[in-house]
């Protein structure tokens, strides 16, 4: 159990220090931006959606190693998902972080990286602001994502 703790802890930091898809995607069919005052993270994401599947998805921003490592998770997990995946993947993703048994049923795959944020209730806002920022996103939000 050490061992793959570690390989997680890995895992979070190398997406932490070189963020996957971390740039602004050029004519995004959607877009919104989130903050997380209790640790200071900041974040836009971006989505290109065509036939109610993401083409492209992409975030810029500053924040904590977590924050920045679920973002770049999330971008990666996300690309060529249809929204109503995205929604059953941020449920997921969602218990996961908050839940002593998350549900089964659906794979979250690398993001289970991120099981042992639940030991951490301050950390969840940090793993689930992208999360939040995107589902405000597709759901053509105007206002700004906050954490409180």
């Amino acid at each position: 159990m050490s061992d793959l703790r570690d390989l997680y802890q890995e895992v979070i930091l190398d997406h932490s220090k070189k963020p996957r898809n971390c740039r602004k995607l050029e004519g995004p069919s959607c877009s919104a931006k989130g903050h997380n005052p209790l640790c200071g993270d900041r974040i836009t994401v971006y989505a290109n959606v065509k036939d109610g599947v993401i083409q492209d998805l992409s975030f810029e921003g500053a924040g904590c190693a977590i924050s920045t490592a679920s973002a770049s998770m999330m971008t990666e997990s996300l690309k060529g998902k249809s929204v109503a995946d995205v929604k059953a993947l941020f449920d997921t993703f969602h218990a996961l972080v908050t839940e002593e048994k998350p549900p089964k049923g659906v794979s979250l795959g690398k993001l289970e990286a991120f099981a042992g944020v639940r030991e951490f209730p301050m950390r969840v806002k940090c793993a689930t602001l992208a999360w939040h920022t995107l589902n405000a996103a597709l759901e053509n939000r105007g206002e700004p994502v906050s954490t409180e």
